[in-house]
């Protein structure tokens, strides 16, 4: 079985369900978001995060996932992805990269945002500036009829195109995904590459964007707790994802709380939503 006959392809009903776990998800990350300040732990963000999630009704998806032991993933300034939330007071200035996922009725949701703690650098508030509207101007770059590699290629031009933008690392060995019911399926959504490689986009694919940046190198070190991903240099990372679906209409973000509509108008992108 090849690569295009395992791309799980979603009926509209399908991507109604994916929404309602997109919209839980959207909604736990924004509750987070307000969360963060000194002296919070990222372990109390994780028990929040739970308690969100399950009081709308879904399941975390990550809490378990291969073993890993949390509801979410808290990447604390040089740790990138797949941060275990710790005991350790968030301090003013630190940035925290939030990922987190849910189920509702066997289908996923997964999204990621970066949020400084208090007042942080210059640098590290562009950081966050560039690495989510990279995200974004990938979304925009898929359209019916595209290829895969269209959305790691509008990422990399974007971050490339920015003041200082030769000198950010954008991770190679982590990418977005496909995602429906399981919350990794193929294909894979490099963050970097040429265009027009790859499967087609078509009706009722569903996939996650989910750029990678960092103030340094390109490279990555997981710790000995066997998931913690941290740049191999120390410098800062941020991390931004959503997971949307391509309609007959237009894009549909999922797990945006608005769909996307606002950003994809502003990019000037047909918004695929029912909502």
């Amino acid at each position: 079985m090849g690569l295009l006959d395992r791309i799980q392809i979603k009926t509209p009903a399908q991507i109604d369900l994916m929404r309602r776990a997109g919209l839980v998800v959207g909604e736990t990350l924004e509750v987070l978001r307000d969360a963060v300040r000194p002296g919070v732990t990222p372990q109390q963000l994780d028990a929040l995060a739970e308690e969100t999630i399950r009081a709308k009704g879904a399941t975390p998806n990550f809490l378990g996932y291969q073993g890993f032991p949390a509801t979410i993933c808290a990447s604390v300034n040089e740790a990138v992805v797949h941060g275990i939330p710790s005991g350790v007071p968030l301090a003013e200035g630190d940035i925290i990269s939030i990922d987190c996922g849910a189920i509702v009725e066997g289908w996923h949701g997964d999204a990621a945002i970066t949020v400084p703690v208090g007042e942080t650098s210059a640098q590290a508030r562009e950081l966050i500036r560039v690495t989510e509207e990279s995200m974004w101007r990938g979304i925009a770059a898929a359209r019916l009829g595209g290829r895969v590699s269209d959305i790691g290629h509008a990422v990399e031009t974007y971050v490339r195109s920015q003041p200082g933008g030769a000198a950010y690392g954008i991770l190679e060995d982590y990418f977005g995904h496909g995602i429906g019911t399981e919350m990794h399926q193929p294909p894979n959504v490099l963050n970097f590459g040429k265009p027009g490689k790859g499967p087609k986009l078509q009706r009722g694919i569903a996939l996650c964007c989910e750029p990678m940046v960092t103030l340094g190198t390109k490279e990555a070190v997981e710790l000995d707790d066997g998931w913690t991903a941290v740049t191999a240099d120390g410098s800062w990372a941020a991390h931004f994802e959503h997971a949307f679906a391509l309609t007959a209409d237009g894009v549909w973000v999922l797990t945006a709380l608005d769909g996307g509509r606002a950003k994809l108008q502003e990019l000037g992108v047909p918004y695929g939503g029912t909502d």
